[in-house]
């Protein structure tokens, strides 16, 4: 019974069916957003959202059946059972807002499809090289933000009043968004002097400490692509030593019969 359930969940038309059902998922709770289609086919498009959960929960059984260990120790299967937990719980009353999370299960598709896969993996060795730019970027911020509250917010007491909203003000300005026209004019108008310390902070973050983001995600992803190739070169050389090894035995047999 375990054989035929595991042989049945590893299928690939299985795992076919199941990324369909996610989209289409997704494709009716993005419809229950609408009060038209909702007044026209709103009980129905209730049910098909009901039947499919039912779909997942029978499938994250079936997969726990197949393999109990391979389960627990997958964290993307842990992954599928937290999201499916929460579209099982109550929405109604206080807990209401939960009905907006159900859109949570087309994130599924991280875990099935194995391309999101890779990107999700490659993020998460990204982290460790990540931690220490964002320290950098926190002292960056941390030092800026002190000299602009002594600086300018005597005079600009909403955008450097004080050191949170020095910090808030900073990040706007390294997003690029209306830096200039927005902010860094206004305070040159009182303090012309200020386009020396706006620049450097400018070169330092959003030109500088945010490509060293895109380098480490890069690099992690490259290696992360590279163990896979590893990974399937081994399986490939194993495959075909198994392979060579059954030759060698038809051969050595063929040999013997004709010697008998």
């Amino acid at each position: 019974m375990q054989a035929r359930i595991r042989a049945i969940v590893e299928h690939p038309y299985f795992e076919r069916i199941i990324i369909g059902l996610i989209v289409f998922n997704a494709i009716i709770l993005g419809m229950e957003t609408s009060e038209r289609i909702m007044s026209v086919a709103g009980p129905v498009l209730v049910s098909l959202d009901k039947i499919i959960l039912g779909i997942f929960v029978v499938e994250l059984v079936a997969r726990f059946v197949a393999s109990p260990r391979g389960f627990v120790r997958d964290p993307w299967r842990w992954f599928d059972t937290v999201i499916v937990a929460i579209a099982l719980m109550p929405a109604s009353g206080a807990l209401s807002v939960l009905r907006a999370f159900r859109i949570l299960r087309v994130l599924r598709l991280v875990s099935t499809v194995p391309a999101m896969r890779r990107v999700v993996q490659g993020l998460i060795e990204a982290l460790p090289g990540m931690g220490s730019i964002v320290l950098l970027l926190g002292l960056i911020f941390y030092v800026f933000a002190v000299i602009c509250t002594k600086a300018f917010g005597g005079a600009f007491p909403e955008w450097f009043g004080t050191l949170a909203a020095s910090g808030y003000t900073l990040f706007q300005i390294m997003t690029l968004e209306s830096w200039s026209m927005g902010i860094v004019r206004p305070v040159m108008d009182e303090f012309p002097w200020a386009w020396a310390l706006f620049l450097p902070f400018i070169l330092a973050t959003a030109f500088t400490v945010l490509n060293l983001f895109i380098g480490v995600i890069v690099d992690a992803m490259q290696s992360e692509h590279a163990a896979e190739a590893a990974a399937e070169r081994e399986s490939l050389t194993s495959d075909n030593e198994k392979i060579l090894a059954e030759l060698a035995a038809i051969r050595e047999e063929l040999n013997r019969q004709r010697r008998s």
